[in-house]
């Protein structure tokens, strides 16, 4: 079917550029007559040209589920590597327009983990029909959020998910291609740029542990800039930093010994990030390639947070739904969909 094969071509060129999505994140679909084709949960967009990528749901099915509250069979947990529809299905069903794109853009996150998000995107967005969407849980609560805005403002097609990322709509796979390219130019900033980290002093670390240089050199960033490691230190973020990156280790004075850091947690060989200050960082030698384009996503959006911004982060209680037996089956699906992928987001 060829709309299929266009979607497929979209899907695997956003999932070609690391400043829209970061390993598994986002998702695509489109409506074909009474069915909605949208990517199987756990898939990674670059890989769109595998069998499995997208998973057919009954549309008027999965609408009178939204309306009975009652769940959307096909994105029921399965286990780690079976196929189920995106936690998104619900969103996408209750978007009207017949494609649908979802995507953790790092320029649109920069802008929703802000406190005057709506207020500094209505200037940059002004004339396109959007819409906020304060941060909500994704699967059926977003979904319903979503569908109140519409009924307000039925001519929606781009609605930015605080502390979440982008959603745009359109009646065709190029249409919407377009205006995704739109709004990436219009909310596109330009990161800080990061002290060089000192590496005689990692190197001196890495030769007697268990840790290694992280995958990209920019990560470095959130040691190095002061910025930075206030920003992160301050919270998580969005969901996929607490999902992928629990164990980041906010911020080690470069005073304290190697022996030191190691004593005060048991950090040797665990697969987290030693966040040294002003030096720069050591990650696990057992990252994920799911965690390491994580953490170079997570390194995009904070160095594109202005120092002023008053950030939003996750609340506790947004924490503990966001870190549930759902969202650690949905971790190891995406590293068991994992292909080999390079990442130069830096």
């Amino acid at each position: 079917m060829r709309e299929l094969e266009t979607l497929r071509e979209l899907s695997a060129r956003i999932g070609g550029n690391p400043l829209l999505v970061q390993a598994s994140s986002g998702n695509t679909s489109i409506k074909v007559d009474d069915v909605l084709w949208i990517k199987a949960s756990g898939k990674w967009l670059i890989h769109a040209e595998d069998d499995d990528f997208l998973v057919s749901v009954k549309l008027l099915k999965a609408r009178r589920c939204l309306r009975e509250d009652t769940a959307i069979s096909e994105t029921e947990t399965k286990s780690p590597g079976t196929r189920g529809a995106s936690i998104e299905t619900a969103m996408h069903a209750v978007l009207p327009q017949k494609v649908v794109v979802h995507v953790h853009s790092v320029n649109t996150i920069a802008w929703a983990v802000r406190e005057d998000g709506p207020r500094q995107l209505s200037a940059r967005l002004t004339g396109l029909p959007w819409q906020w969407i304060p941060y909500t849980p994704s699967g059926t609560s977003l979904a319903r959020k979503i569908d109140y805005a519409l009924r307000c403002f039925p001519q929606t097609s781009v609605l930015v998910l605080g502390n979440h990322g982008l959603v745009v709509c359109g009646n065709s796979c190029r249409s919407t291609e377009q205006l995704l390219n739109e709004v990436e130019q219009r909310l596109a900033v330009e990161p800080r740029t990061a002290p060089e980290p000192k590496y005689p002093q990692l190197m001196q670390t890495l030769s007697a542990s268990a840790w290694s240089l992280p995958p990209c050199e920019g990560v470095h960033a959130l040691a190095t800039d002061h910025i930075s490691r206030r920003i992160l230190s301050g919270g998580v973020l969005y969901p996929c930093q607490a999902i992928f990156l629990p164990e980041i280790v906010n911020m080690l004075a470069s005073s304290v010994s190697f022996q030191e850091r190691c004593g005060q947690r048991g950090y040797l060989g665990q697969p987290a990030l030693l966040v040294i200050e002003d030096h720069g960082v050591l990650a696990g030698k057992h990252m994920t390639r799911a965690e390491e384009e994580m953490l170079v996503g997570l390194v995009n959006v904070v160095q594109r947070i202005d120092a002023s911004a008053p950030v939003r982060y996750l609340t506790a209680s947004e924490l503990t739904h966001v870190l549930s037996l759902e969202s650690e089956n949905y971790r190891q699906t995406a590293d068991i969909n994992c292909h080999a992928k390079g990442s130069d987001a830096l």
